[in-house]
């Protein structure tokens, strides 16, 4: 059985790789870290940024890494427990995540920073050129 999605419309040509983002997308996590995703306006005429903010509490700038590959943006934390400590009560897990985000084109992480346990990463979106190109209409020849 063949499975039909939004995508496969005999109108959007192409649109393959798009359809796979989605589904890699669509694999959540279990929901932490808790995150929020703003969009910040510039007053510099330059494109808006987007602004990922993480809530990383007990993660130290060590303990965090931040990559991207294939237009995807990868948020991993590592903690150890501390086996010299002796907990009477333990409330603060200490826990790794994983947290995906898939970037569309054009989009560009600028910079990140970790302030008060919160993990800032900013992106900004380069419009491209519009360009329009006239096709001129041939012969077409049989073979």
């Amino acid at each position: 059985m063949t499975r039909m999605s939004l995508l496969s419309n005999p109108l959007l040509l192409g649109f393959d790789e798009i359809e796979r983002l989605i589904d890699r997308a669509s694999k959540g996590g279990d929901g932490y870290p808790p995150y929020n995703i703003e969009r910040i306006a510039r007053s510099d005429g330059e494109s808006d940024l987007l602004r990922i903010t993480l809530a990383v509490a007990g993660f130290s700038r060590d303990q965090l890494d931040i990559a991207l590959e294939d237009k995807q943006l990868t948020v991993r934390g590592k903690q150890s427990d501390d086996r010299a400590r002796e907990f009477l009560y333990r409330g603060i897990a200490a826990r790794q995540f994983q947290r995906t985000f898939v970037l569309a084109d054009g989009i560009e992480v600028l910079l990140a920073g970790l302030t008060n346990g919160l993990l800032e990463i900013d992106l900004v979106r380069h419009e491209p050129e519009r360009v329009v190109r006239k096709i001129d209409i041939g012969e077409k020849t049989k073979t």
